[in-house]
């Protein structure tokens, strides 16, 4: 098996997993609407052990990357048919969507609704998001690209503890250190293009200057 078929199965199975999380997620709102607790209960557990092997995936999904870009691995067998999967950089990586994400919670006064933070992020990435990321999954017409990507990421974000675990479902919330983490990166680009820390203090309200 070739490098390149190896990353397109892992490809594959992270877009299975994030289909059953979908349907999931869905089994678990409906039964909240019916009143059956027992059965939102018993999906939010099943959605959470599938968290944890998605994260065990993409652990192996970079340990593979990282063994083969240090090593030659042979050439596949002659006239072997690779699987199909869409080519690699034409997706909006997950990875794109974090900040994002994250500064329209902040614009959203800390938290909104998923159509809410969506619809944010999707102005703050228009000049990322590529014709492809508007595509519906081939294995799940229902859901676009790009807002399953985000939601992925969503989740990586609450594990991670920038995000809070406890919000009510459909809502998205940033939690304090998800604020820190953004004023650290805001702090990072100042001072790439130029400003001295005292400047950045100034815009933080900090300083009793005003920058010229």
């Amino acid at each position: 098996m070739q490098r390149k078929e190896v990353q397109a199965a892992f490809k594959i199975l992270l877009e299975e997993i994030e289909i059953t999380a979908n349907d999931i997620n869905e089994e678990g709102a409906k039964a909240i609407k019916t009143g059956n607790y027992e059965a939102a209960r018993r999906a939010i557990e099943e959605a959470t052990r599938l968290a944890d092997f998605r994260e065990k995936v993409k652990a192996l999904q970079k340990e593979w990357i990282s063994i083969t870009s240090k090593t030659n691995l042979r050439k596949g067998r002659q006239g072997h048919t690779a699987t199909k999967h869409l080519p690699k950089g034409l997706r909006t990586p997950e990875e794109a969507f974090r900040i994002p994400i994250l500064e329209a919670l902040i614009e959203l006064g800390g938290k909104g609704t998923l159509r809410e933070v969506l619809n944010l992020v999707e102005k703050k990435m228009r000049s990322v998001l590529t014709k492809y990321d508007y595509k519906p999954l081939s294995s799940d017409p229902k859901s676009i690209r790009w807002q399953n990507t985000a939601q992925w990421c969503r989740n990586s974000l609450v594990r991670e503890g920038l995000m809070m675990s406890d919000s009510p479902r459909g809502v998205w919330e940033i939690s304090e250190s998800g604020e820190i983490f953004v004023q650290e990166i805001d702090k990072r680009q100042s001072l790439f293009f130029g400003l001295t820390p005292e400047e950045i203090q100034i815009l933080e309200g900090k300083g009793n200057d005003k920058l010229p």
